[in-house]
């Protein structure tokens, strides 16, 4: 009788098995669509629950307490039991915050889903409720940022729109934003596609000192080096208060966010013109040695962020250059 030899039988390829990319891709997106969902659903809850709680406020408030009063003893009270309950986010200003938002948004069904807290937050502070509802719509529809917005509400945008008979020129100037957002878009991707150790955190992250927030563009995390570094784009001109503002970032997320076992948190600051771009690595002083010595061998230099920056300003422009001409040739 002749035994049967068992071979083993071959080992599968792993890597062969995702060589469908349209498989990959399909998943990506399933992915993606799930985590955007979770966003927004959360960014929505807390949208309405500071609502509620601004109407809780105010309704307390209009039962006889007047406005000064309230505003010394009541919220004050309310916000250190809310803080001893609860944590953080409940200080006196975010109160007055909900409160404000309340009184400037009090139609719930005019809330956009789009928008998140730190919005509503810059929003309720414009006074005209007719601009404010236009801002609101705007910054919606174009996908605005809040420094987006911030920036847009400080130019004056819908009050020069409203006033100008030519809007083409007021209307190229709000696209600067368009084209800032494009960039750090192919920014973010390409610090991660750069394999040295970038995981991405958060985009336009909040930062509150003294009652003022601060906006960072992009926060990545590098397990190298076991630090965060804070990406802040400007467009236009590098100028000497946009590394003292990135310097006050990274003091601010180093107190903040930073734990025991991280190494100092670093900022890079890239600014874009039209013919040329400029990018700078800011560490505080007291850091310099270890920057020179441990972090530049892990980081991308300045040069190859500089011409990076240049391809991605041309590519953006190109792309919104486009969707322009698409657009007329549409009307």
């Amino acid at each position: 009788m002749v035994k049967k030899v068992m071979t083993n039988p071959p080992k599968s390829n792993s890597a062969s098995v995702l060589t469908d990319p349209a498989l990959l891709t399909n998943i990506k997106a399933v992915i993606a669509q799930a985590r955007s969902h979770v966003k927004q659903v959360v960014n929505s809850t807390m949208v309405h629950a500071y609502w509620q709680i601004g109407r809780l406020i105010v309704d307390d408030e209009q039962q006889g307490s007047t406005r000064a009063e309230y505003g010394k003893s009541v919220l004050k009270g309310l916000s250190a039991q809310l803080t001893a309950d609860l944590g953080k986010g409940f200080d006196v200003s975010n109160l007055r915050n909900m409160r404000r938002f309340y009184l400037a948004f009090e139609k719930q069904e005019t809330l956009s889903l789009e928008l998140s807290w730190s919005h509503y937050n810059v929003l309720a502070r414009i006074e005209n409720p007719a601009a404010r509802l236009w801002y609101m719509q705007e910054a919606s529809q174009q996908n605005w940022s809040v420094r987006a917005l911030e920036r847009q509400i400080g130019t004056l945008y819908y009050e020069r729109l409203l006033s100008s008979k030519n809007k083409q020129p007021v209307e190229q100037e709000a696209q600067q934003n368009d084209l800032e957002q494009g960039i750090i878009n192919n920014l973010q991707q390409f610090l991660l596609e750069l394999g040295k150790g970038f995981a991405f955190v958060e985009r336009q992250k909040r930062i509150r000192f003294d009652d003022e927030d601060f906006y960072i563009d992009l926060v990545f995390y590098n397990f190298k080096l076991k630090c965060f570094l804070l990406l802040d784009l400007k467009i236009g001109k590098l100028k000497h208060q946009d590394i003292g503002q990135m310097d006050t970032y990274i003091r601010l997320y180093d107190d903040l966010h930073t734990s025991s076992d991280d190494n100092p948190t670093i900022g890079l600051v890239l600014c874009s013109e039209k013919s040329e771009a400029v990018v700078k690595y800011s560490v505080l002083s007291d850091q310099k040695q270890l920057f020179a010595a441990k972090y530049l061998a892990h980081l991308p230099s300045e040069e190859e962020l500089r011409i990076e920056l240049q391809k991605e300003r041309a590519r953006v422009q190109a792309q919104l250059l486009n969707q322009q001409v698409k657009g007329q040739d549409d009307e």
